[in-house]
């Protein structure tokens, strides 16, 4: 073992936690030393204690009652462990501080020492500082520590039934005292938005800024979204406001927090359902039924600002003559589902304004929502899933129906244990009778639960949530097929149970989310997955990966991680014989085989309930949906992916006019775009027949924060086809002409704009460019080029982003490409085996800050290419690096670069070629390095 210092912190690819599971595995015993012990954080280690007993490992844990901070259950958990001894230091007026963690081996000790206790934003989120000595055995320094230890253990209580029970009684009544006093005045001016809120609303501001008159907030329910709408109301004071909403009884709730927030605005707040009509309200608060009745009562321009919550609704006939009444000052939509409906996008109803969109990860970032704990477990030999197809629900219950699993699941449970004095859990079952099945096994093995699926009345449905929520009520568990997936609001869940195979990693994260609400007392959620071998299991991953874009290799290292790029203290642990059996079936995969696609296709298309996904924008508004943009890399349009998959003779159909397929082709092409620019022109002209470059650049900046005027004539020159080799013209139709002053659509493009089925298909297109531009790069400006760090790039997009004004083809082939003072270079970390290269390259990664690059062969030292590159910084020459692990992981299809900034040259040395350090000007995020180096 190393005998240098080491510091350990809390970062994407190392942590305390990790430190501490791995020093577990190798030890001969352990004593711990903390000041205050949660069971948040003891759960994240129960699997390495196990693993340490069952070596024979013996421990010791000491802690104390400083502050009362340690958690009883915590206390309890570990007297199940025969070989670890706990005890606790009695903190009266002497404090205890201590933070250590000691480690005994046969010819060594290994200290930690530092601020960490046994929680768990301590062991994996928090600021921390700890410092990792090795030590030999009877050295001074360590003699001092074991000593100082003893002395602790020896003036420390046994932690036995009575001190439980007593302890137990002491943090209980001091709970319910806090919880019954108020010991903060607190008022409305002083609670201040959240990090999503504050976002939201410097995007409201933003495009209020440059004339927008309506925005949609898409974000999780429990997000804050009521709140946000209450603090952006307060920062602009509209004279009359309505607020509507779908469901009757979130109204009063949304009136109370306006009052709430808005108590010194001297207005009148007002209803208008079935029972009271305040008309004449400044702020007024309705159900859309008692609305549809009543609005022409009002003039249209009445309202200022209008709120639509549950927006995802507007795009119904009821809402439709009620929104398309109102001229309001301003109109905002907040939904947690944006589902396209049968009448048109909610997107184009609010002018494809996105003020913000918050997914899981940004919720878990912005600690939104509460952590979760996963465990992956790998099921019982007795339940074989193997040769069991996914759509054989009756099979499938057959062989899940094992009263020997049921046993394991509870031996499981209580291992893992919950947060909270009640478990209140939710289990998601393959078919109705497994639901019942495990509902019954449950209350024989003195568990009460119950069973609920589609066939309950909503009455049943909101008697039962009720039941499980209440601490009054037996009732521990409620067992369910798919109605609790989503729009089921039950915050107090602490413990989810996964009871099938996963077979969409949609449905895998809306069950998910049932339990991630905050609540009072609630600090994270258990996720228990019990993980059998059914060929597809490695969906698990990418629904825990989280990432829309993915390939073999990110995602067997987010496995090998443990998902660290997931933020907080979210934690994810699969044992080892489930990493194995997932690892295996990715490794067997081919995410680019049509096979695979239309499964991923058809699963979809399962859990929209059967309808058919014909736009791009279906994908758009799950979170963890497929990327359709593999649909069309396999087919070159979505369009023509749908007639293949459903066979479909009327797409078929669509897809004969040579015209149209080759104009959605070349719209498809350019997906995910990497700027905004030209989609915007072309959304503009779909729907007015010219634009002025002073429109163009409107058009734009509606988009991003800020354009310069020759990036938006750049734009308006691509569309014009001025950058298009021969080629490219030929199979591509002219949509616009561009005069140097004005942009018109062609008559080409008004014929296929005049056809209702070409013009939906256009306005897709455009429509899911432009919403996941605004998702992926949000409204900044990157500047010329423009590259955003650690997006994925093709060499072609550095023309587009860079306004090169020559023929964009000549922008491939080479890994060093250039337009005036910008040069790119274009590497590969690993080279194909079967190339025969006249140089052995050696580019790789140095460290975070330092790569070592290879120029061209031709390249000396002293040539002008050579003087530009290495006396880049003097000549003012910018060298921007993209990289990529491998050129193929899939055959046939070639992987995209990831940007990782500028550099400069440090030092050289060679000719032909000549090796370069290079510094980076970004050190590179800990993950992507470990992704772009480790071979797993």
């Amino acid at each position: 073992m190393p005998n240098e210092p080491r510091l350990i912190v809390n970062t994407q690819t190392e942590s305390l936690l990790q430190e501490l599971k791995t020093s577990l595995e190798t030890c001969r015993s352990f004593y711990f030393s903390v000041a205050f012990l949660n069971f948040s954080g003891l759960q994240l280690l129960l699997e390495a204690l196990k693993e340490a007993e069952t070596a024979g490992v013996e421990g010791k844990i000491l802690t104390s009652t400083y502050l009362n901070f340690t958690d009883p259950e915590a206390l309890r958990k570990l007297r199940e462990f025969p070989l670890i001894e706990s005890k606790v230091f009695v903190t009266d007026k002497t404090g205890f501080h201590t933070k250590a963690y000691i480690f005994e081996y046969d010819d060594c000790y290994k200290v930690i020492i530092g601020s960490s206790n046994i929680t768990q934003h301590a062991l994996k989120s928090n600021v921390e500082w700890n410092v990792e000595l090795i030590s030999k055995q009877h050295a001074a320094f360590m003699d001092r520590v074991i000593s100082e230890f003893n002395d602790l253990w020896e003036r420390s209580r046994r932690v036995d039934d009575e001190f439980l029970h007593d302890y137990t009684e002491l943090v209980r009544n001091l709970k319910e005292t806090v919880t019954h006093q108020s010991l903060v005045y607190e008022k409305s001016t002083y609670v201040t938005p959240n990090s999503m809120q504050t976002r939201a609303m410097e995007n409201l501001d933003r495009l209020r800024g440059i004339g927008e008159k309506k925005a949609l907030v898409v974000a999780a329910t429990g997000t804050g979204k009521t709140y946000m709408s209450a603090f952006d109301v307060r920062r602009e004071r509209p004279k009359r406001l309505l607020f509507v909403v779908h469901r009757e009884e979130i109204l009063q709730k949304a009136k109370e927090t306006f009052e709430y927030f808005l108590h010194n605005f001297h207005v009148s707040f007002g209803l208008l359902t079935g029972t009271q009509k305040d008309l004449d309200a400044d702020y007024l608060f309705a159900n859309i039924r008692t609305l549809h009745n009543y609005y022409e009562s009002f003039d249209p321009g009445t309202f200022d600002y209008i709120i639509y919550d549950e927006a995802h609704h507007v795009t119904a006939p009821t809402y439709q003559e009620v929104f398309d009444y109102f001229d309001a000052g301003f109109t905002l939509g907040m939904t947690a589902t944006p589902e396209r409906g049968d009448q048109q996008s909610i997107f184009e109803q609010f002018d494809q304004n996105v003020a913000l969109e918050v997914r899981l990860h940004d919720a878990l970032e912005d600690d939104i929502i509460v952590p979760f704990h996963y465990f992956g477990i790998t099921d019982i030999d007795e339940v074989d899933l193997r040769d069991v197809s996914i759509d054989d629900i009756d099979e499938m219950t057959r062989r899940l129906k094992v009263n020997e699993r049921v046993d394991f699941i509870i031996e499981n449970m209580k291992f893992y244990g919950w947060d909270g004095e009640k478990r209140k859990g939710l289990g998601f079952c393959a078919s109705r009778e497994h639901a019942t099945y495990m509902a019954e096994e449950f209350r024989k093995r003195g568990i009460p639960s119950l069973a609920m699926d589609g066939e309950n009345t909503g009455v049943e449905r909101r008697e039962a949530i009720r039941r499980l929520e209440s601490d009054e009520s037996e009732i521990e568990f409620l067992f369910t097929v798919d109605i609790f997936n989503e729009g089921v609001d039950i915050p107090s869940v602490n413990t989810v149970l996964m009871l099938r195979p996963t077979n969409s990693p949609i449905v895998f994260i809306q069950q998910l989310g049932r339990g991630l609400r905050k609540y009072e007392g609630k600090e994270f959620l258990t996720v228990l997955d019990f993980i059998g071998n059914h060929a597809k299991t490695f969906l698990i991953a990418i629904a825990l990966n989280g990432q829309r874009y993915y390939d073999k290799e990110s995602l067997k290292v987010a496995i090998s991680t443990g998902f660290a790029h997931l933020p907080g203290a979210t934690h994810i642990e699969m044992d080892e014989i489930s990493k194995e059996r997932i690892l295996t079936q990715i490794d067997r995969e081919s995410f680019m085989s049509m096979t695979y696609l239309r499964e991923q296709y058809q699963e979809f298309k399962r859990v929209r309930a059967g309808k058919t996904p014909h736009w791009l924008m279906d994908y758009y508004t799950y979170e963890n949906a497929p990327d359709p943009v593999s649909f069309i890399r396999k087919k070159n349009t979505y369009l023509e992916f749908v007639a293949a998959t459903e066979k479909d003779d009327h797409l078929k159909e669509l897809s004969a006019d040579e015209t149209f397929i080759k104009t959605l082709k070349w719209l498809s092409s350019m997906l995910p775009l990497k700027r905004s620019y030209d989609f915007a022109l072309l959304r503009a002209l779909a729907h007015k027949r010219l634009i002025t470059t002073a429109e163009a650049h409107s058009e734009i900046e509606k988009w991003v924060e800020e354009v310069p005027e020759v990036s938006v004539e750049h734009a308006l020159c691509y569309v014009n086809q001025e950058f298009f080799d021969s080629g490219m013209r030929e199979r591509t139709p002219k949509l616009v002409s561009y005069d140097g002053e004005r942009a018109e659509r062609t008559l080409l493009f008004d014929k296929l704009l005049n056809n209702p089925e070409y013009r939906a298909y256009i306005l897709d297109v455009l429509e899911y460019g432009l919403l996941r531009y605004e998702r992926e790069f949000g409204s900044r400006y990157y500047g010329t080029p423009h590259f955003k760090l650690y997006e994925q790039y093709q060499m072609a997009d550095a023309a587009l982003l860079s306004n090169y004004r020559k023929s964009h083809s000549a922008f491939r082939g080479s890994g060093l490409l250039q337009n005036g003072n910008d040069y790119f270079l274009f590497i590969d970390l690993h080279k194909e085996a079967d190339i025969k290269e006249s140089i052995n390259y050696n580019d790789k990664l140095i460290s975070r800050a330092q790569f070592q690059w290879e120029t061209p062969n031709s390249t000396r030292q002293d040539s002008e290419r050579g003087k530009n590159i290495l006396h880049n910084r003097e000549r003012g020459i910018r060298l921007h690096l993209f990289v990529r692990k491998y050129k193929q992981i899939e055959n046939g299809f070639t992987e995209p670069y990831i940007y990782i900034g500028e550099g400069d040259a440090l030092s050289w040395r060679g000719e032909q070629p000549v090796e370069v350090q290079i510094a980076l000007h970004h050190q590179l995020p800990e993950q992507l390095f470990t992704e772009l180096t480790e071979k797993v």
